[in-house]
Formats: C-alpha cells, sequence, structure tokens
C-alpha cells in the first residue's frame, strides 16, 4: 500500500462523496482519481451512487469518479490497520 493509498483510506471509514475527499486530502483530480481506481482494484473500497446504493459495474474512474461516494472494505480497513 502507497503512501497516498493510506491517507486516503484514513478518510473512508465512513461513506464519503468524491468532493469531501478533494477538499480534505486537498489533491488534484488526476492523484485522486488514480489512488481511488488503485484502491477500488485492489477490493480496499467500495464505490457507491448514494449513501446506500453501492455500484456493481465497473467504473470509468476518469468521467465518472467525481460523482460517487467511497467506503472502506473490510479487505481495506484489515490492510490499512496492519501498518
Amino acid at each position: 500500500m502507497t503512501d497516498l493509498e493510506f491517507d486516503l483510506l484514513d478518510e473512508l471509514y465512513f461513506v464519503q462523496h468524491y468532493d469531501y475527499l478533494k477538499d480534505t486530502l486537498g489533491w488534484e483530480d488526476a492523484q485522486l482519481v488514480e489512488t481511488l481506481a488503485s484502491l477500488c482494484q485492489k477490493g480496499f473500497i467500495k464505490c457507491l451512487f448514494g449513501p446506500d446504493d453501492e455500484v456493481f459495474r465497473p467504473i470509468d474512474f476518469p468521467s465518472e469518479g467525481h460523482t460517487l461516494y467511497y467506503l472502506a472494505t473490510k479487505k481495506g480497513l484489515m490492510e490499512h490497520n496492519a501498518i
């Protein structure tokens, strides 16, 4: 897990919208989208259309990542806490 992935997972113990993550972390869009995509690919986060509406299809992060909510998965939390 990279330092960026670790820092992003710190913010995903609860459901958070992309805008919250961008404001809180102060990252550029490209960096945030890339890190979200990496965490999703590893199964460390799940993507949601809304707070209770999980996405069950592949996400095109560059075009729609900024509209979604995110939450760490159990696997992601265990990996985050193991470091």
